[in-house]
């Protein structure tokens, strides 16, 4: 395994060693992280099943499940069907109560997956920012070890930046 020596003037390299406290490696001993990796480590239990009861909640299956079960419900209830099972009279109370709970948790089931969503795009968002400085600071050396001016590059990205933004606030962008 190779390791990359830079001198110790490399001010990218000073920031990024005071921050880190740790020295360059080589590209081959570093590891890249997954953010779904991370975010499954840190699910608990309660985090599983908040997600599988969003998840069954938000299909048409639930949909269903309830269109069929509110029909039997009023149909038993009304004397449709075995006359003389009311337990739950119109204007159907006992029904009514338990949507109304039901509803109440799935909400809270909804918050806890979003609030689980909103800590995933941070990790993702971290993971992006680390190596988004990864890659400058390698670009930066294989530009210095090719003698490539960084002014000249640095000036064509700004130009490259620019054009895309004016093409999409005309709304003439293509990705």
């Amino acid at each position: 395994m190779t390791t990359i020596s830079h001198s110790s003037t490399c001010a990218v390299c000073a920031l990024i060693e005071a921050a880190d406290a740790a020295a360059d490696a080589a590209f081959a001993a570093r590891s890249t992280k997954n953010s779904n990796e991370l975010v499954r480590a840190a699910m608990r239990a309660q985090d599983i099943a908040a997600d599988k009861i969003t998840n069954f909640a938000g299909s048409l299956r639930f949909v269903y499940l309830h269109g069929v079960w509110f029909f039997i419900w009023i149909a038993i209830n009304t004397g449709i069907v075995f006359g003389g099972l009311a337990f739950d009279t119109y204007p159907f109370g006992l029904l009514t109560m338990i949507v109304s709970l039901e509803a109440i948790f799935l909400s809270t089931f909804v918050m806890v997956s979003q609030n689980r969503q909103a800590r995933r795009e941070s990790i993702r968002g971290e993971l992006d920012f680390e190596t988004n400085i990864r890659a400058e600071v390698w670009a930066l050396h294989i530009g210095a070890a090719l003698k490539i001016d960084p002014d000249h590059v640095e000036h064509a990205v700004q130009t490259a930046l620019d054009n895309a933004r004016e093409a999409q606030e005309r709304g003439t962008a293509t990705y």
